[in-house]
């Protein structure tokens, strides 16, 4: 892989892994949620969060759904493909932001999906299928940050 031809990669995914992360926390701004730790930034004592995944209007929510489908399922691939980037995510503490992301996030989500009400069901079916495929995504990526940076070391 590019990795072995390119050591130097490694520390480009270095700096490149607080962007990832900050993906994560603008899904979270964008649902009117906030993470421990997410945002380095201090939150304007008059900015009043009113959006959230329930009162957002569809559209918005179809685009954060689907932002995070395709975040999650590229975050997978990537680290199916390379488990040896694991420990340059765990450098960046990923398993605590990603499991603090989806307790907040992901819950909410699901949430705000299964109580809209929709004029069109497959629009319904398309948004659950969307946010279980993101859900899995996110559990799958786990697993293989917690096997190569937890487990593997043990076994080996």
């Amino acid at each position: 892989n590019i990795f072995t031809q390119q050591p130097s990669y490694f520390s480009d995914l270095d700096e490149t892994l607080p962007t990832v992360l900050q993906v994560f926390n603008n899904i979270l701004h964008k649902c009117g949620l906030q993470c421990e730790g997410a945002s380095a930034e201090p939150q304007k004592l008059e900015e009043k969060v009113s959006v959230t995944p329930g009162n957002m209007p569809l559209q918005e929510l179809k685009d954060i759904v689907l932002y995070l489908c395709d975040t999650c399922t590229t975050l997978w691939a990537f680290l199916d493909v390379f488990p040896l980037a694991c420990q340059t995510f765990q450098k960046h503490e990923f398993c605590y932001r990603l499991a603090s992301f989806y307790e907040l996030a992901v819950v909410e989500l699901e949430s705000a999906i299964k109580k809209r009400r929709y004029e069109d069901n497959s629009v319904f079916a398309d948004l659950w299928r969307r946010i279980s495929h993101s859900r899995k995504k996110m559990i799958e990526s786990f697993h293989i940050l917690i096997n190569q940076v937890c487990l593997q070391p043990i076994l080996e």
